[in-house]
């Protein structure tokens, strides 16, 4: 056995012995795989099993996920709708975990990307081997048809990017994720993620440096880095929403239904931080 095969079993049994449930999980979750390995969009169940090992520990041990909200996810379709921030995507990995581990029916969340990240070295295939997936329109009805759950972040970057003076304060949200629900007749499951903002609060923003290296920001953090402090999460899982509708009705008509989708994460927001008795506990 080479030295990558060894990490990669290590890795592997890191994850069973952090979560032994998960291996099983997987393998009654995922569809006929290719002559590679891979389903058609990248997802590979071994790979998912060495190398999500990090991110167990941190749902179960750095983060803590407490998770309220329903209690299990419907079948078939869905968008799942959620808020975003801390820099890094560590949010879309703790849902991603949680539905994966710790729910009746397990599911692999594909969570859409932007088209840059194809571009990146090394990231991008660990994310398409997750099941991560570029968010073309496309793409999302090709899941959607295939029973599949995705996760949108309709903020986009400016809701991960933004400064910790603006925490929990949700940005405007784009309106491809309800086009989609209304062409699809897909159910959209809103998520409240309390957390992530204290993980790399962001005290300014240098955009005239970002310019210079092609980035579309570059936040500083009290660190220097935007490596996560062990900021308590909390997942809130709101009750399925159905609209209906035409997916080319006019903007005004899609913005009444994508505010409805809005408000009803910025009061879970507002309610679970009423609760929250500390940030790291």
């Amino acid at each position: 056995m080479d030295l990558g095969q060894s990490i990669k079993s290590a890795f592997r049994g890191w994850t069973t012995r952090l979560a032994p449930e998960v291996e099983e999980n997987l393998r009654s979750l995922t569809s006929a795989s290719n002559e590679y390995g891979t389903d058609p969009f990248g997802l590979d169940v071994e790979y998912i099993l060495s190398g999500i090992a990090p991110l167990v520990w941190m749902y179960k041990h750095y983060f803590r996920v407490e998770v309220t909200g329903i209690d299990d996810l419907p079948d078939g379709r869905l968008l799942l709708v959620a808020n975003h921030s801390g820099q890094l995507p560590f949010d879309a990995a703790m849902i991603g975990i949680h539905l994966m581990l710790e729910t009746r029916a397990p599911r692999i969340i594909r969570t859409m990307v932007d088209t840059w990240i194809p571009a990146l070295p090394f990231v991008s295939t660990y994310l398409a081997r997750c099941g991560q997936v570029v968010g073309t329109p496309e793409n999302c009805r090709r899941l959607l048809a295939a029973d599949e759950a995705i996760l949108v972040f309709p903020e986009g970057m400016k809701g991960i990017l933004k400064l910790y003076k603006d925490r929990y304060q949700l940005e405007q949200f784009g309106h491809g994720f309800m086009r989609l629900a209304l062409d699809t007749d897909t159910p959209i499951v809103p998520i409240a993620v309390v957390g992530a903002e204290e993980q790399a609060p962001a005290i300014a923003d240098l955009k005239s440096v970002a310019r210079l290296f092609g980035l579309p920001a570059l936040p500083i953090t009290p660190t220097l880095l935007p490596f996560p402090l062990p900021a308590k999460y909390h997942l809130v899982f709101g009750e399925p929403m159905r609209f209906t509708g035409r997916p080319d009705d006019d903007d005004d008509e899609l913005e009444r239904k994508v505010r409805k989708v809005r408000s009803t994460i910025q009061t879970m927001l507002q309610q679970k931080l009423a609760e929250r008795a500390h940030v790291f506990w």
